[in-house]
């Protein structure tokens, strides 16, 4: 059994050793409203659920040479954001989202994504996906070590939920099978969901 000190390895080294064993990780597709009115929307695999009650999701946004991402800068200003779950038919145009653009460009139009309103917030989000979440703000915190922040963490509230007819059972749930979630492993690596097994939890 190998053992690293994270203290002392690189930042890179940590990072390596993050995504290529916190895996599957699922991905969020995060559209938010910038200074000037336009539309961003970026790819984030720091992301997950917080709580069912309320309903909350976490994100991690990880800031570059200490600079805040855009994403970050739009939600912590405008408190509101979507966050979609990204599907094996729109992962290839989400991809492009990741490109850096100038601040007056839209990944959105630059993928050739759909917009569509939001009902409870003034974000759009994108049609494009099977499942969306409008979420506001509930709670931002910069985190880091050595008076350095190296990531935003924020915690938003699903105000209203979106899912596509198609992956809603009769039974009230998700069939995994028809939302066909894709996920993020190391490098360019993406993976599908693959077998699947039920073990029952102990009383």
């Amino acid at each position: 059994m190998l053992t690293f000190d994270p203290k002392l390895i690189s930042e890179r080294q940590n990072y390596k050793f993050l995504i290529g064993t916190v895996i599957p990780r699922p991905i969020a597709f995060v559209t938010s409203v910038g200074e000037n009115g336009g539309l961003n929307g970026a790819p984030f695999s720091y992301f997950n659920i917080v709580s069912s009650n309320p309903p909350m999701i976490s994100l991690a946004i990880q800031r570059k040479n200490g600079q805040m991402k855009d994403t970050a800068k739009n939600i912590k200003t405008n408190k509101e954001f979507v966050v979609h779950v990204v599907d094996n038919q729109n992962v290839e145009k989400i991809n492009q989202t990741a490109a850096s653009l100038p601040s007056n460009q839209s990944e959105i139009d630059q993928a050739d994504l759909t917009r569509i309103e939001s009902e409870k917030i003034l974000v759009p989000g994108v049609k494009e996906a099977k499942i969306r979440f409008e979420c506001r703000l509930e709670q931002a915190l910069e985190l880091g070590e050595d008076h350095s922040i190296g990531v935003d963490l924020l915690i938003g509230k699903i105000v209203q939920y979106h899912l596509d007819e198609d992956i809603y059972d009769q039974n009230q749930r998700i069939d995994h099978d028809m939302l066909e979630a894709v996920s993020r492993l190391a490098g360019n690596n993406y993976a599908k969901i693959g077998e699947v097994f039920e073990i029952e939890r102990p009383d």
